[in-house]
């Protein structure tokens, strides 16, 4: 095996390896991820405050 081979091989399974720890470490990031509630948003319809000089 030429020395080409063995360096393309080796970034080959490096890039393999590299690519299935993040897909796990996002896989495990989504699945437990605690679920977000969005803030109800505070009513408008009272009068807003006078300003003062």
């Amino acid at each position: 095996m030429s020395l080409t081979t063995t360096i393309l091989l080796l970034v080959c399974g490096w890039l393999s390896v590299a690519g299935a720890m993040l897909w796990g470490v996002l896989r495990v990031t989504r699945r437990h991820h605690p679920p977000q509630v969005k803030p109800v948003a505070p009513d408008t319809s009272h009068k807003p405050a006078a300003h003062h000089a």
